[in-house]
């Protein structure tokens, strides 16, 4: 009762007595996570290139995806997809949202191409005008859409670069004597481009294949490499036999094998995701299932220290059929493997 009367005295007399509650404890809101970590060596990222039979690669759909986890029982932390500028130069905002919304990082190729035929020449987006700043009030309306996005990206530009069947190698921007500096200069200015307008939310990927293809000391995958300011992580492609007719008896590990100390000396500070990986079924001289369960045990044995992540390119077209879901006994391969700690099935 004492207690009670003290107060109402001190109510009565607020007009002369300045009475404030002591700040109680504050419980902060914790910042907006702008960028993708890195895991720590000896986990790995779990991704995912969920493709369907004969589509492009920009159209990939969430039934899609489910049909990949559903097979491997694991959720994906990133999912791979390509924005061709052949379908609209526009950032990906619907198809960025529902992978967000599956709580998985969108992990764009960005590739700028006038269609999907490969061993040709561009005749639109060349690294020469590129380079010229032709394109540059869209890639600045890119980067504004990628920023507003808000929460993390991974983005590639110049996917497999050391690889003729793509129109940003050196063979069709000024062969052995131009073509490597032209992509050097193109990528940093794509990069720089798009960060000049504050989208600090992206993880920039320079992504190479495991095999240079020409096989020319000019066409060499260090010759395309733009410089450490540029970029953050390096993805590497390493494909078994990608057609029923194709004559490759390579293994994941032969590929991996031969670039990783390439890609260390280059940057040995950056960490590597294999970006793609597959194997087709239906060849006589691969056994998918094989290829990949040694791939998959290889990744989770930390064989290459250095490598961070890894998704499989589940897709089908023409004879090529790589779909987990549909080659038997893959399905069990993969949920086998993936029922690890080892395996991070959410972005951090």
């Amino acid at each position: 009762m004492q207690r009670i009367g003290a107060l109402l005295i001190l109510l009565m007399l607020g007009g002369c007595y300045d009475f404030t509650l002591p700040p109680g404890p504050v419980n902060p809101k914790p910042p907006l996570v702008r960028r993708i970590g890195v895991p720590p060596s000896g986990t790995l990222y779990h991704g995912v290139y969920p493709g369907q039979k004969d589509r492009e690669e920009y159209q990939i759909t969430p039934s899609s995806l489910e049909a990949y986890e559903q097979a491997v029982n694991r959720r994906v932390a990133w999912v791979y997809f390509s924005n061709d500028w052949f379908a609209g130069r526009d950032f990906p905002t619907a198809t960025a949202e529902w992978i967000r919304a599956r709580n998985a990082v969108p992990y764009i190729r960005l590739m700028l191409r006038s269609s999907s035929e490969t061993y040709v020449p561009e005749p639109l987006y060349s690294l020469q005008a590129i380079l010229r700043g032709d394109f540059d009030p869209d890639l600045r309306a890119w980067g504004r859409a990628a920023q507003n996005f808000g929460t993390p990206l991974l983005v590639e530009w110049g996917t497999e670069v050391n690889g003729q069947w793509f129109s940003w190698n050196g063979r069709w921007n000024g062969g052995p004597t131009l073509g490597p500096e032209r992509f050097r200069e193109a990528y940093r200015h794509i990069v720089q481009t798009i960060r000049s307008v504050g989208a600090d939310n992206l993880t920039w990927v320079w992504h190479v294949d495991a095999y240079d293809d020409p096989a020319a000391e000019w066409n060499r995958l260090e010759n395309y490499y733009p410089g450490d300011d540029v970029v953050d992580w390096i993805g590497v492609s390493v494909y078994g036999a990608q057609e029923p007719t194709e004559n490759n008896s390579q293994t994941f590990a032969d590929g991996m094998d031969a670039v990783m100390p390439r890609l260390l000396r280059l940057a040995p500070t950056k960490p590597v995701v294999v970006a793609e990986f597959g194997v087709t079924a239906g060849n006589p001289g691969v056994n998918a299932v094989q290829w990949a369960e040694a791939a998959l045990t290889d990744l989770l044995a930390n064989r290459w220290p250095a490598v961070r992540g890894f998704s499989w390119w589940n897709e089908a077209f023409d004879q090529t059929e790589m779909r987990v879901q549909v080659i038997p006994g893959l399905r069990e391969v993969f949920r086998s493997k993936l029922d690890s700690p080892k395996v991070l099935d959410h972005p951090l």
